[in-house]
């Protein structure tokens, strides 16, 4: 045989499944969302093509939280300042950290002594949740923290933020504004301002 035929007989090679569609399928599983995920004729798990789910690009965070983030609601709003900005992460962070941490499941199986020291929710949980109520109290107002928590936490644009609350985007804009920057405050990223005296 000659060498031409020999690369004739060879088998057709397997196009390789892009990394960003692999993270997307995982991401999709931990969700279960396996609805939007099809087998292709190598018994490989891919995105179905052409399809609005497979545009929807989903995040999974170290914690274990998926989200659905096409892009990140604080940079789509360009009047937001720095400042705005960064308070807002680190509100996010600590939403997820405070729902990453929590007290475990225990088998039925398994023999409780309800006096035994250590048990019950972890110091962690306890302390993360308390930095999240900490700064959800310093946002203010319930119709502010609703706002910056649909944004922040939710993952949920100002679109949807005024469809919920039947308020035109100026409004809810204004109102992420200022929970962000009374979080700012919280966090020492911004210094307050001292009302003008007459």
């Amino acid at each position: 045989m000659t060498r031409k035929t020999k690369a004739a007989q060879k088998k057709p090679a397997v196009p390789k499944v892009p990394k960003e569609e692999k993270e997307q399928v995982r991401a999709r599983k931990a969700a279960g969302l396996d609805y939007a995920l099809t087998v292709d004729g190598h018994g490989r798990e891919r995105l179905i093509n052409g399809t609005a789910e497979a545009e929807r690009k989903l995040e999974k965070s170290q914690s274990g939280v998926v989200r659905v983030r096409t892009v990140d609601p604080l940079v789509g709003i360009s009047s937001l300042t720095w400042q705005q900005r960064e308070a807002g992460k680190r509100y996010r962070d600590e939403f997820e950290a405070f729902s990453s941490v929590g007290a475990k499941g225990i088998a039925y199986q398994v023999r409780v002594d309800g006096g035994a020291l250590g048990g019950g929710i972890p110091a962690k949980a306890i302390d993360t949740g308390r930095a999240f109520k900490k700064a959800t109290d310093a946002i203010g107002h319930w119709d502010v923290s609703s706002v910056v928590q649909a944004v922040c936490c939710s993952g949920s644009s100002i679109s949807e933020v005024a469809k919920q609350v039947d308020e035109s985007r100026d409004v809810v804009v204004k109102l992420l504004k200022i929970g962000l920057d009374n979080l700012a405050v919280e966090y020492g990223i911004l210094v307050p301002r001292r009302p003008r005296v007459a």
